[in-house]
């Protein structure tokens, strides 16, 4: 196995995990570094199984790193009367945020602003109601019902038109890349063999037709390898399909993706003290605090543009849509000119060709689709971890050996334990390390009880508790953590989503991007000329970015995407 010293994703460890899969037969070999996949590693190192992870580029680089930002309880699924999916979803919620992660999951207040009278108060109260008894008043208070005043009161931004009264609920608020990134290096404590940039380009299989290895290839060096396993689990989520038929294999599901876009303004662009949640006709419209921003999305579109792009771009449709919906709803109206960030993902819906998947009533679907291997897709954000252990259960029949059952249910991740302790003594900290109380109020929301191994450096270089110029919501402390923790390659790895400078600020992060690359290079074993390609590839494709959101069509915004990406390929 990798050893992972001192908690960290380094160049090191990953050099050492490379070697191990060379070397090494593993029970569970997980494909793809989401939500899901890290929701297996944890389920499946805990119950003892020699356990690798690959994920073709960054962790939580797909889906995971652009949803809404939240841990929800499913209360649009009352409507729908699967009431199985709402309670699981409650209570993975509530252990998220009470016990495995509570440093990363925080209760979130939400108005839900009504629009007529008697009727829908009366239908939100009973759904409300049924939300709360089924588990969704544990941490957090209970619905309370406003006024229309009472609504405006908390929300002043809203019209005064827009509503004739709301209910104040909870649910709650998540670094989504950070999460997951954390779940993996949580994987990788209790003896799972991760690595990133590591790409399947096919798959090896017995005389039986029995698939026992995967060909990937090292996406920064081009070295190749294979790596062995009793049992695999494609867990890659819209790439479902792609790695499927590489293993030349037919699935008992399909997955189709929807794109799901989302704006990033100012905190000044709405007064309002809560967040928002609005039902459209094409979609559920979250208005959501994100420090001191609000984060606006999402939209709901078909994605048919195939999926040889590391994202897919917003338009201005997209954006057009997003304004236009929220607009109807607010006294000040919000321009694309308040705009900071825009980012945008795919959703993986399934499309089953059979009956004989399982777990379908929780909206994922768990298949053995070839002798050794698993496919696992669909499922929210919300319910990784029971999808990880759904998809750990059945590929462990493959191995014809007693499993220990699943105890993720008791595992709090990395950074967990301690937190609360630590929340108690933000003034103690703040006079400890010289720094405000906010500033270790923001470190412990982003590394909970980790907090000490982030700033320990510092006590040997004092600049490191210095701002970054040009985002100076972090320190270079994070900068430097990113990359000796927790496994950031790339100039985007840190950027985009060990810090979230991209959606936070409106330079998109292009302003701090010379400084970050400058500062990790030693760290990185960066020359001048690799240095100064990560800057200019980070620079390009955030200028394709925003030439995207120019565009009007899908198809126009995703061919500017694809010609930047090649152009950093090439």
């Amino acid at each position: 196995m990798a050893k992972l010293s001192n908690h960290g994703f380094n160049n090191e460890y990953f050099d050492n995990a490379w070697n191990n899969y060379e070397n090494e037969e593993y029970d569970v070999v997980i494909i793809g570094g989401g939500s899901v996949g890290a929701g297996a590693a944890v389920d499946a190192a805990t119950r003892g199984l020699k356990t690798a992870v690959i994920e073709a580029r960054d962790f939580a680089s797909g889906t995971s790193s652009r949803s809404s930002k939240m841990f929800h309880g499913g209360l649009r699924y009352l409507a729908m009367l699967d009431f199985r999916l709402v309670a699981e979803s409650l209570h993975e919620r509530e252990l998220n945020m009470s016990t495995l992660a509570p440093h990363l999951v925080k209760p979130l207040r939400f108005i839900f602003p009504l629009t007529h009278h008697v009727w829908e108060r009366v239908m939100m109260f009973g759904g409300f109601t049924l939300y709360d008894l089924m588990g969704g008043a544990k941490s957090v208070p209970m619905q309370k019902h406003l006024t229309r005043k009472g609504v405006l009161k908390r929300a002043p931004g809203l019209k005064d038109d827009a509503v004739v009264g709301g209910v104040r609920y909870f649910d709650t608020l998540v670094d989504d890349a950070r999460h997951t990134m954390t779940v993996l290096r949580t994987a990788a404590e209790y003896g799972a063999s991760v690595r990133p940039h590591t790409e399947v380009i096919g798959f090896e299989k017995n005389r039986s037709g029995r698939i026992t290895g995967a060909k990937v290839r090292d996406t920064a060096t081009g070295r190749e390898t294979v790596i062995h396993g009793k049992s695999f689990i494609n867990a890659t989520g819209v790439w479902n399909d792609k790695i499927q038929d590489m293993a030349g294999v037919q699935g008992k599901f399909t997955v189709h993706a929807s794109k799901g876009v989302h704006i990033v303004v100012p905190k000044d662009a709405l007064d309002c003290e809560a967040a928002l949640c609005f039902v459209t006709e094409k979609s559920v419209l979250f208005v959501i605090p994100w420090g001191e921003y609000w984060i606006i999305g999402t939209t709901d579109t078909d994605w048919e543009k195939g999926l040889d792009l590391p994202e897919p771009a917003p338009t201005k449709a997209d954006i057009k849509y997003i304004l236009d919906e929220v607009n109807q709803r607010v006294e000040r109206q919000i321009t694309q000119d308040d705009i900071v960030g825009v980012y945008s993902g795919l959703r993986p819906l399934l499309s089953g060709k059979s009956d004989s998947t399982s777990n379908l009533s929780r909206n994922h679907a768990v298949a053995k689709v070839a002798p050794g291997m698993v496919s696992v897709a669909g499922g929210k954000y919300t319910t990784y971890r029971v999808i990880g252990k759904d998809a750990v259960d059945l590929a462990a029949k493959e191995l014809k050996r007693e499993v220990p059952e699943s105890v993720t249910e008791n595992t709090p991740i990395l950074g967990a334990d301690g937190y609360h302790a630590l929340a108690n003594q933000v003034p103690t900290l703040a006079q400890r390390y010289g720094l405000s109380e906010e500033t270790i109020e923001h470190l412990l929301g982003r590394y909970g009880s980790l907090i000490g191994e982030v700033l320990a450096p510092a006590a040997d270089d004092a600049s490191l508790l210095e701002t970054v110029p040009n985002a100076e919501s972090y320190l270079w402390a994070e900068v430097r953590y990113a990359v000796t923790h927790e496994g950031a390659q790339r100039l985007d790895d840190i950027i985009n989503r060990r810090l979230r400078v991209a959606i936070e600020y409106g330079d998109r992060g292009v302003d701090s991007a010379d400084a970050i690359a400058e500062f990790v290079a030693p760290l990185l074993d960066w020359g001048d000329a690799q240095r100064e390609k990560e800057v200019a590839d980070f620079k390009n494709f955030v200028d394709a970015e925003l030439q995207a959101e120019a565009a009007l069509t899908d198809r126009e915004a995703n061919d500017i995407i694809v010609r930047a990406s090649r152009a950093q390929q090439a």
